[in-house]
């Protein structure tokens, strides 16, 4: 939209900016920062014809406009919310937002519905409107500069220095507009002397020292490496002020309370498949030996097999050792595969969804803190820094996913809000009043949320750049809505499994084409579901993982009964760590809904339980035009029972399913004999949801 070359300007002799180039691109919110006199309010000036360039070229839109006067520049779709507010004290605020729009010559129908939006933003404006601006306060004489610049409907809206003087909590209130009018649409040039709220609150930023553009870059990358915070941000605190060069300018109001976050990197150190390779076959060694030595229910199936620990020489071994399946651990509960004495237990989680025997993993303080650096990981795949505010709203509990989410949080260094699932005007005041910038959850509570979000018309005021979702499967279409819904949001599948840790053992990059997940933790077969033999590559198949470093319940080729692919080739983005396709579905016949793994076997035992109900039943699984999931059970009444009873029956079915299940369901009563029959496994559950690719 806007491009900047060579920009020069003087004071009389005094040279003020010295061959300045910027971009700013449409939909962008870019920060100029610089200490006081380095010439980012002559910028702004020279862009609104106030002062006029000596030297080089300002374009909008691919047209030349340098030189042009204030007025015609608002025409063209500029406004600027000056330094020091300049709100003209005697007269009232309305008065002065009418001068906002004073070049543009607008009819009085145009002019309220202006003043109309203006008043939504800014509510303390409209219950000062007839009050002089000079009695304002100054965040609301902000408010009211703001408002008069908004007035020109601009499309580059520049804002100079909109934190002047302003006690922390209004600047919260005004760097939150801010926040709002972007996600809005709004190009917006912002200059401030507060790097880090300038840099925080923008896409790209701009360092400007003594007149020239010292340094430039994505704002995030700036503001988290610790190269730039050390030399521009960083070492500077309120007690040592001049310990960076912004410091020691005045940049006084950086606080770093969380240092050596910014310097965690959780990728792993290897830069070669070879190297990788090597990790792999050291990590395989010492999982079959300590599964051999530690595991009774691993002994005992290695000596069936025939096989010791130094039978593992090479990676190709893997296939040597026995499958391991969830029946094993239901079967060996309720300390499953335990490879440890107790005492080194610190933690158990469970998986969800069934009745009867849950698998339980037990975790050492290792296993902890294994899971809590890769899912630090996944949120570093995703783009999440230490600046971040993490709304997570999946369960708590026994099962993984609410532990896992918070403790990657947490050891990346940003907020987390434990919100849990479910509750969605919560979710919403959260959402609003902690500015929140990633939200994870299933993608069933993202497209609730993202629905409400639209129903409410909320989607400009709150600040959630990215999703990280799991759990179950989404399609194409189902994720382009959660993301347009939610404003633009970036959509993250996230991987896992209570077996192998918990939720975090991969994510897709930003690159969107695949699931990175992490081999150096893990090793990862497909094959055929019928014969157990591996696939070509490139093949859809049953993942069977491996660990390589697993304490407390170690896992050997676990048929987890997911489909995917292995993806070939390095990854565009450039990552060493291999990956596969998104989820496709599941060889056997568990049902995710909502979030939650149900086999059909839990609904045969609720409603067995139920008198008056038949033994044959049908599952019924779609998707509305607003892209809900529903469940419809088609259920028999048994011999002799009459219709009169429906409704009773029906309460109680649609009552255990909820209390047994955790989920909601819609019970049709037909008569005995009316649903088909088979000599074969009869079909019990008919999914329609998924209409379109997922990958």
């Amino acid at each position: 939209m806007l491009t900047i070359r060579d920009l020069t300007a003087h004071y009389g002799a005094a040279q003020a900016l010295f061959g300045v180039d910027l971009d700013v691109a449409a939909g962008q919110t870019v920060a100029l920062v610089g200490a006081n006199g380095a010439g980012k309010s002559t910028l702004l000036k020279c862009l609104m014809g106030l002062v006029k360039p000596s030297g080089g070229a300002i374009t909008l839109d691919g047209r030349e406009v340098t030189g042009t006067s204030p007025a015609q520049m608002v025409r063209r779709g500029l406004a600027l919310s000056p330094e020091g507010r300049e709100v003209f004290g005697h007269l009232s605020v309305f008065e002065n937002l009418q001068l906002g729009a004073l070049p543009l010559k607008l009819g009085r129908n145009e002019e309220k519905l202006r003043l109309e939006e203006v008043f939504a933003r800014f509510p303390k404006l409209k219950e000062r409107h007839q009050q002089l601006a000079g009695t304002l306060s100054g965040g609301e004489q902000q408010m009211l500069a703001m408002g008069r610049a908004l007035m020109a409907n601009p499309r580059l809206l520049l804002l100079d220095e909109p934190s002047l003087g302003l006690a922390p909590l209004i600047t919260d209130e005004i760097f939150a507009i801010i926040h709002q009018l972007a996600r809005g649409g709004t190009t917006i040039l912002l200059v401030e002397q507060n790097a880090a709220r300038a840099l925080s609150a923008s896409d790209r930023a701009y360092l400007l020292a003594n007149g020239r553009i010292v340094e430039q870059g994505e704002s995030a990358a700036l503001l988290n490496d610790p190269r730039l915070r050390a030399a521009f941000l960083g070492a500077a605190s309120h007690e040592n002020p001049a310990a960076s060069r912004l410091g020691a300018a005045g940049l006084t109001n950086i606080r770093l309370e969380k240092p050596d976050m910014h310097q965690l990197d959780f990728m792993p150190t290897f830069e070669t498949d070879d190297e990788l390779k090597q990790h792999q076959l050291s990590g395989l060694q010492w999982t079959v030996r300590h599964a051999f030595e530690g595991s009774s229910f691993y002994r005992n199936r290695l000596e069936q097999a025939g096989l010791t620990p130094d039978a593992i020489q090479s990676l190709d071994d893997l296939r040597k050792l026995p499958f391991t399946t969830a029946d094993d651990l239901r079967d060996d509960y309720p300390f499953p595969l335990r490879a440890v004495p107790f005492e080194q237990i610190v933690r158990v989680h469970a998986s969800s969804g069934t009745t009867g025997k849950r698998k339980v993993l037990s975790y050492t303080q290792k296993d902890i803190d294994d899971w809590t650096d890769f899912f630090a990981r996944c949120y570093q795949m995703a783009g999440v820094t230490p600046l971040d505010r993490v709304q997570i709203a999946v369960g708590y509990g026994v099962w993984t996913a609410g532990m896992g989410f918070q403790l990657g949080c947490e050891k990346i260094g940003a907020m987390s809000v434990p919100a849990g699932p479910g509750n969605l005007d919560m979710q919403i005041q959260f959402l609003l009043d902690f500015q929140s910038t990633v939200f994870c959850s299933t993608a069933s509570m993202a497209l609730l949320m993202a629905e409400e979000i639209h129903r409410r018309g909320i989607a400009d005021k709150i600040a959630v750049n990215k999703i990280i979702y799991g759990s179950e499967r989404s399609s194409r279409s189902m994720r382009q809505k959660i993301s347009e819904l939610f404003g633009g949001a970036e959509l993250f599948d996230i991987t896992g499994l209570t077996e192998l840790y918990g939720p975090g053992t991969g994510i897709e990059c930003r690159e969107h084409d695949c699931i990175h997940y992490w081999g150096d933790y893990y090793l990862l077969e497909i094959l055929d579901p019928g014969t157990l033999q591996p696939v070509p590559e490139g093949e859809w198949g049953e993942m069977v993982v491996t660990t390589l470093c697993k304490e407390g319940a170690p896992l050997l080729r676990y048929r987890t009964r997911d489909i995917t692919r292995i993806i070939p080739g390095r990854c565009t983005c450039g990552s060493v760590l291999p990956r596969h396709s998104r989820i496709k579905g599941r060889t056997d016949d568990t049902i995710k809904f909502r979030g939650v793994n149900i086999y059909p076997s839990s609904i045969d035992t609720i409603l067995s339980a139920v008198p008056g109900l038949g033994s044959e039943y049908q599952i019924h699984l779609t998707r509305d035009a607003g892209g809900k999931d529903h469940m419809l059970l088609k259920v028999e009444r048994a011999v002799g029972v009459a219709a009169t009873r429906n409704a009773e029956l029906i309460h109680e079915a649609v009552h255990q399913i909820k209390k047994q299940l955790l989920v909601s369901a819609e019970l049709e009563l037909v008569e005995y004999g009316e649903l088909p029959r088979s000599e074969r496994k009869s079909q019990r559950v008919f999914d329609t949801r998924l209409t379109d690719e997922i990958v």
